[in-house]
C-alpha cells in the first residue's frame, strides 16, 4: 500500500495515475487503464490532517533543538521552518492522498461498487 501511495497509482490496477496531469491534486474521473471509477473517491481532509501531524511531530522539535544549539535570530526561524514546512507539505500532500484512497479501496470495496 505503501508503494502504491508514493507511485500516486491506481489501487486497482496499479498501473494507471490517479492525478490530473501537472502539479495538482485533482484525480482524475477513472483509471486510463482499468477504467476504476476514481469519482466516487471521498479522502475529504484525512490527508491534510495526517500532514499536518505528521509534519509537527517532526518539525516543531527540530526548530527547538536548533534554537538552543544555535540561538537562531527569530526571522531566521521564520524563513527556515516556513520554507522547509512548505516543501515538505507541497511535496507529500500527493503521496498521502494517493495512500489514503489506496487503504480506502482495501478496506472499504464496497465504496467503490
Amino acid at each position: 500500500m505503501i508503494k502504491l501511495g508514493l507511485a500516486c497509482k491506481c489501487p486497482k490496477c496499479h498501473k494507471g495515475s490517479i492525478f490530473q496531469e501537472g502539479l495538482t491534486l485533482t484525480l482524475r474521473d477513472q483509471c486510463a487503464e482499468c477504467g476504476l471509477d476514481l469519482s466516487k473517491n471521498d479522502s475529504a481532509d484525512g490527508p491534510a490532517v495526517f500532514l499536518i501531524f505528521i509534519l509537527s511531530f517532526a518539525i516543531v522539535p527540530l526548530a527547538l533543538i536548533a534554537d538552543a544549539m544555535f540561538e537562531i535570530p527569530l526571522w531566521l526561524h521564520a524563513v527556515v521552518w516556513t520554507t522547509l514546512i512548505l516543501l515538505l507539505t507541497v511535496g507529500s500532500l500527493r503521496p498521502i492522498k494517493a495512500y489514503i484512497i489506496a487503504l480506502q479501496y482495501k478496506h472499504r470495496p464496497r465504496d467503490w461498487e
